[in-house]
């Protein structure tokens, strides 16, 4: 049996998928596995008994990802659940830039009392023209999950798309449209894109990435949104490119004081991933990753150690430990099994950055004074005993 807590309000859609050997408790300190959203995690005190986390969404700047690695606490997150969700919000931010929706809906609020309300609309919707967005051409900045959704819809709405990632990965590749220009320089977004569009994750290379210097070698009258992560851009930087001209609009899903009601920005309430779809999506993911590994040691889209997949143990025992990623590891946890006479039937190794993931199927269970004696080998964070 296994106990679970959730940190936030979690889809009971996605608790539903949870089997009968699950159980919710009250308590962090009882439960091997936590389920969260936005609760920050960083004065937590995280008991012994804790084996992972599993964040219901992308961003996880709410977990101390170094810390729970050091204890062997595995952190997961569940990319794409909610790609949809924040897809069809950057088309509506795009919109909105383009065309002024929101200073219409305003002017017919304010004049609610007008009799010739309808004849006055017709001389005031001038006011309120824009442009179209077929034709224009869209730069995306980050062909993850998110990105890639943008761009294939982009396409298929008649836009000109340019996508600039130089970490994109395989299953992304196969998925983006072939009519999607992939540039090798994120410059060649800047000088020929309209509307830029940034799907990033925050670090420390990203952060502020559109700034003064990258806002002076966009077009004149170019349309920013940022629906990935806050901070992205330098705001303070942003608002001057609005004072200037040369920004005709900012979109961005993190209200903050520097923009918020700010001329030219169009500020949006973090409403990206929130819709019912999206949060049970991401409730069903993470309990998904969180049942694979506590029953099988399986770790799939963790953010703080490598993907490791055995499947279901069909041995007598299995064994996973967590290590510093450095030499000889290996043949000193295999020393301490033969010792003890008994047989690894199975093993895989892998390494993320400083860290490493080490699971091993045994024909026989492992005794505790094997798992003590892993446990005291100079390098190890944590002996787990799957089976």
């Amino acid at each position: 049996m296994f106990q679970y807590y959730c940190l936030n309000p979690i889809s009971k859609v996605g608790l539903e998928k949870f089997s009968d050997s699950y159980t919710k408790t009250e308590t962090a300190e009882e439960a091997e596995g936590i389920l969260v959203r936005s609760a920050a995690m960083h004065d937590m005190e995280f008991s012994d008994k804790l084996l992972c986390v599993a964040r219901a969404g992308a961003g996880v700047n709410n977990i101390p990802l170094d810390r729970c690695a050091e204890k062997g606490i595995v952190v997961f997150n569940t990319p794409g659940a909610n790609a949809n969700g924040v897809k069809e919000l950057v088309f509506a931010g795009m919109l909105l830039a383009s065309r002024d929706i929101i200073g219409g809906i305003n002017w017919v609020i304010s004049d609610k009392g007008d009799e010739n309300i309808a004849k006055a609309a017709e001389k005031e919707k001038k006011k309120f023209a824009g442009t179209e967005i077929e034709g224009k051409k869209l730069g995306i900045i980050g062909l993850g999950a998110i990105g890639v959704k943008v761009a294939n819809a982009a396409k298929h709405l008649g836009m000109e798309v340019y996508g600039y990632d130089p970490y994109v990965s395989v299953d992304a590749a196969w998925n983006l449209s072939r009519d999607v220009k992939h540039v090798l320089n994120v410059e060649d977004i800047y000088e020929n894109c309209d509307i830029i569009t940034i799907h990033v994750p925050l670090l420390d290379s990203t952060k502020g990435m559109i700034n003064k210097e990258a806002i002076s070698k966009m077009k004149d009258g170019v349309i920013l949104l940022n629906f990935a992560r806050d901070h992205l851009a330098d705001e303070k930087d942003v608002l001057e490119g609005i004072k200037a001209g040369k920004i005709r609009k900012y979109v961005s899903d993190f209200p903050n004081p520097t923009t918020a009601g700010q001329e030219g920005c169009i500020v949006i309430p973090h409403l990206g991933a929130s819709t019912e779809e999206s949060e049970d999506n991401c409730a069903k993911m993470a309990v998904k990753e969180m049942m694979n590994y506590l029953e099988n040691g399986n770790i799939v889209n963790s953010v703080n150690y490598p993907s490791l997949d055995m499947g279901v143990c069909t041995q007598a025992g299995r064994v996973a430990i967590f290590h510093k990623n450095i030499a000889n590891m290996i043949t000193k946890f295999a020393a301490c099994f033969g010792d003890e006479g008994i047989n690894i039937t199975d093993m895989m190794n892998k390494s993320r950055g400083e860290v490493a993931y080490t699971m091993f199927d045994l024909e026989s269970p492992a005794e505790q004074k094997i798992i003590d004696k892993l446990q005291s080998i100079d390098g190890v964070f944590r002996v787990r005993v799957v089976k």
